[in-house]
């Protein structure tokens, strides 16, 4: 337990830190991190507390602003979109959530950038206007959260295959290693 507990909290300081290094704006695992740990995690409170946990990390070095609670809760809410996936791992679906996290995300936090921070007129078109600026970060985020949620997929899927893998080469060429397993 003690070895789990250490890998969850060395996880949440290198996605923290992930926000602390130079990177495009908006290009950080952290979308990711939320949507997996929705999906491998399910509803459990540490599903919310890794991604929140870092996001809280790296806010402490950035500084606290007053989008917090909707970044906050917008962030949750990716991790209940992980949540959706179940059992459904593969690419179509996994990439699917992921568009669709991020697209909750974008939707949540600049609806709070225009309502709280006076830079656009407080009008429908000033939302579309609020939206339309913000379509670069979205590029960015969307782009970050489908790569980090690929290559985790991939990472997990080559790290299940892999016993698989050595059982055949340890029997010789040719062997099935579904039927070896069996």
């Amino acid at each position: 337990m003690r070895r789990v507990l250490t890998q969850v909290l060395a996880l949440v300081a290198v996605a923290a830190l992930t926000r602390l290094v130079p990177h495009p704006p908006n290009f950080v695992p952290l979308g990711a991190m939320a949507l997996l740990s929705g999906a491998l995690l399910g509803g459990r409170g540490l599903a919310y507390a890794l991604p929140l946990g870092a996001m809280f990390l790296g806010d402490l070095v950035l500084g606290l602003h007053a989008h917090v609670p909707a970044v906050y809760g917008a962030m949750g809410a990716v991790v209940w979109v992980g949540t959706r996936l179940g059992g459904r791992r593969g690419l179509v679906p996994v990439s699917a959530a992921s568009l669709a996290g991020s697209t909750l995300f974008f939707l949540v936090t600049n609806l709070s950038v225009w309502a709280l921070d006076g830079l656009y007129p407080p009008t429908l078109e000033g939302l579309a206007v609020c939206y339309v600026a913000a379509l670069p970060f979205f590029a960015n985020s969307l782009a970050a959260d489908l790569l980090y949620v690929w290559v985790v997929v991939g990472a997990l899927r080559w790290a299940r295959a892999r016993p698989e893998r050595e059982l055949a080469a340890f029997q010789g060429p040719g062997a099935d290693p579904v039927r070896a397993a069996s």
